[in-house]
């Protein structure tokens, strides 16, 4: 805290680049050696567009709009900031390609804190017909090799540390609800994927959480993740989180295994989420359906709904099996390097903004 009521120096000062700089240069170091490492595994680099016609269809996610110009300056059509390049790596994949990662500057408004900033760095790859536990393995040799260039021992947040090459801890989300807050999750999701709102709101309620009358099954189920699951994760070893219920599968397929979870599992080191990763989707009537919910969601939030990208539906539906993942560059890289703050990591901060 500011006790003196100053103005901080901005990041430019040289006194305060100085302080940044063996962050930014480990920074260059890591992307430097995963560039390396997915050449080797004979991954192609695409640099997707940044604008598209939509930003994504997740309701909690805030996009940057803008509108593109004819060339005799008539409005033409609404573009966004793109939040994640998966709409388009995932057109890659039904164009042919097999294997891609991209290091892509992906845009969110309405975030900024010590892990969220409104222009940030997505590392995602794409493995085409190979399975999504593939990706974990993926994951792993990653966070060892950001450790290893930046001859780090462990992983560090605040005092927390992980050990990046210890086997990993892997939990169902299931079991983490019924481990950390004693839910049986799965009592409240039947076979079609429909949820019990009631039901985990008692169970919520017996924990002593706060339960509001306008909450969905949706907002108890996060309220629970955030709270009771997330302070125990990635403490020590990396922690894969796996098997979310099919109604938080976002763009993943659903268990071969249960109908009730999802090919989701998300990444966490230090108590920090690193990456979120996908056995995806291919049905382009679910993946509408969903997108559709969503949007509803949004609207009914928030006030606004974004369009879906109908040449992204097309292409998926000719999509070969596939696993993807989105993993936050910064935070790893703040993880391998001891920053406290995103803003440590980036070369060039967004201004600030009230």
């Amino acid at each position: 805290m500011n006790l003196t009521g100053a103005k901080a120096s901005p990041w430019w000062t040289p006194s305060v680049h100085a302080d940044r700089r063996p962050f930014l240069i480990g920074r260059n170091a890591i992307q430097a050696a995963l560039r390396s490492h997915f050449a080797r595994k004979d991954f192609i680099e695409v640099d997707p567009a940044t604008l598209q016609v939509s930003p994504g269809n997740e309701a909690h996610l805030h996009a940057f709009a803008t509108e593109a110009l004819t060339t005799d300056g008539q409005a033409a059509a609404s573009l966004y900031l793109h939040t994640s390049p998966e709409f388009a790596c995932k057109k890659l994949l039904a164009a042919g390609e097999q294997r891609i990662a991209c290091f892509a500057h992906v845009y969110r408004n309405r975030e900024r804190g010590p892990f969220h900033h409104p222009e940030f760095t997505m590392l995602e790859w794409y493995r085409a017909g190979e399975s999504y536990e593939t990706l974990m393995t993926d994951c792993l040799q990653v966070l060892a090799l950001a450790a290893e260039t930046v001859k780090a021992p462990k992983l560090i947040y605040r005092g927390a540390e992980t050990d990046p090459f210890a086997g990993p801890e892997r939990i169902s989300v299931a079991d983490a609800f019924e481990r950390y807050a004693g839910i049986a999750l799965l009592a409240s999701v039947a076979a079609d994927g429909s949820t019990d709102r009631e039901y985990l709101a008692c169970e919520l309620r017996r924990n002593g959480m706060r339960v509001s009358a306008d909450d969905g099954w949706a907002d108890l189920f996060s309220r629970v993740l955030v709270e009771k699951i997330e302070p125990h994760l990635g403490f020590g070893r990396v922690t894969i989180l796996d098997e979310y219920p099919v109604s938080e599968a976002a763009l993943a397929r659903p268990s071969a295994r249960d109908p009730r979870v999802a090919e989701r599992f998300e990444l966490y080191a230090c108590g920090v989420e690193l990456a979120n990763g996908f056995g995806e989707l291919t049905n382009a009537a679910e993946q509408r359906r969903r997108f559709e919910l969503e949007m509803a969601e949004k609207a009914r939030v928030y006030g606004e709904r974004y369009p879906l990208d109908e040449d992204f539906l097309d292409a998926l539906s000719i999509m070969p099996e596939a696993s993807g993942i989105a993993l936050g560059f910064d935070r790893l890289v703040m993880l391998a390097t001891g920053a406290s703050r995103i803003d440590q990591v980036l070369w060039a901060p967004v201004a600030e903004y009230r």
